[in-house]
């Protein structure tokens, strides 16, 4: 068929009117895939739907900031330690609210679920003061002309105030935050990157939740088809399904078998619970949230793709790999925002000697330094970390 369309000039002078089709009016059809839908990427949606409402990230986040906080912290001055100073009784008891293990458990918290925690110094008199965190979703940044950070606006139901950043010494506040690829200011969750996981394993949750109140059986249609043809009657097909909604929907429901009178049929839509097999799909999830927090799966008590030889081994790297970086972090950063405040040479430092999980690895330490025939008495003394016996 030869179509002449008026696309040119000449063809549009010419007079000649377009072909058309006739016999009725055409369609188009478009089709479009449908989107997941994704858990928000701020701070009280990933706290709402991760730690309140989701086991795994609840026990990977509180496994990690309790450990965290448990672990000693440890005062030198140069090469000297010290045993009693001002800084370490702030650490011990930051405010009158907390202690210092409930500090910085939520300190490790927010980093975890925020990837940023913000300290604040408050100047409560002479030689008295107190550490007091800033919750994520309440704090934003303010940035000079330059684009640098110089203060925190806090804001909450009743007040607003502005906190200058990084001026300890004149009750100023601390930025902790994780490293983040595209954010020069803001820090970037663990948990945001198990995000896919962490909705792919509340919806598995959901999902068997709906099954069960619905007697467990997936959902599906009756279909009447009488060999004489027809259709059910209006009273029927309302007294038909108000006793499907009354006796077969909900947990009372479970187990009664259906009574299908003439012509009446049951035809299942959807997969089944096997063939979707959403336990291993949450079992997947799991491990993706377990691996984006850093915690061995075995910790967790997730099933599958446990590659440590046994307990100790998964806790000797837990600590190693996850706790240890984080605490040391943590030191490094209190340290240099701490220490003008109460004096120069100051560094903060954890000690691992206290920590329970790596008593193994201590006794193999000493075990080694011991059956060291080369090494003196006060060399041994200082390859395990102590001073010689003169010093003391």
């Amino acid at each position: 068929m030869q179509l002449k369309w008026p696309w040119r000039d000449g063809a549009r002078s010419s007079g000649s009117a377009p072909e058309a089709k006739s016999g009725g009016l055409g369609f188009v059809a478009l089709h479009m895939q449908a989107e997941a839908a994704w858990t928000r990427r701020d701070y009280a949606a990933l706290a709402r739907e991760g730690f309140m409402r989701n086991p795994v990230v609840h026990r990977a986040v509180r496994l990690i900031a309790g450990t965290a906080s448990a672990v000693p912290w440890l005062l030198y001055e140069g090469q000297a330690e010290l045993v009693e100073h001002p800084l370490l009784a702030l650490l011990e008891r930051p405010n009158r609210r907390q202690a210092g293990a409930t500090f910085l458990e939520a300190l490790y918290g927010h980093l975890l679920i925020s990837g940023n925690a913000y300290v604040e110094l408050v100047e409560a008199g002479e030689a008295l003061r107190e550490l007091h965190l800033l919750r994520p979703d309440r704090v934003s940044v303010a940035c000079d002309a330059q684009g640098w950070p110089v203060a925190l606006d806090y804001r909450t139901d009743k007040a607003r105030r502005s906190v200058p950043v990084g001026a300890a010494d004149e009750g100023g506040a601390l930025h902790l935050g994780l490293f983040h690829p595209l954010d020069d200011i803001h820090g970037f969750p663990p948990l945001e990157a198990a995000l896919m996981a962490l909705d792919t394993h509340n919806a598995a949750g959901r999902w068997n939740k709906a099954l069960l109140d619905n007697s467990a059986r997936p959902s599906g249609a009756l279909v009447y088809a009488p060999k004489e043809g027809g259709n059910l009657a209006p009273d029927q097909y309302d007294r038909l399904k108000a006793q499907m909604e009354e006796r077969y929907t909900g947990a009372s429901g479970a187990g009664r078998p259906l009574l299908l009178e003439g012509g009446l049929d049951w035809k299942a839509m959807g997969l089944s619970p096997k063939d979707m097999d959403f336990i291993e799909a949450k079992n997947s999830a799991s491990r993706d949230i377990a691996l984006a927090f850093g915690v061995p799966p075995m910790l967790l008590g997730i099933p599958g793709d446990n590659t440590y030889a046994n307990y100790q081994e998964a806790n000797r790297a837990f600590y190693r790999m996850t706790v240890l970086p984080l605490v040391a972090r943590t030191a490094r950063e209190l340290s240099a925002w701490l220490a003008p405040v109460f004096g120069d040479g100051l560094r903060l430092w954890y000690d691992a000697d206290q920590v329970d999980g790596l008593a193994t690895e201590r006794e193999a330490l000493w075990a080694r330094v011991s059956a060291a025939p080369f090494l003196s008495d006060d060399g041994k003394r200082e390859a395990v970390g102590y001073g010689n016996r003169g010093a003391e």
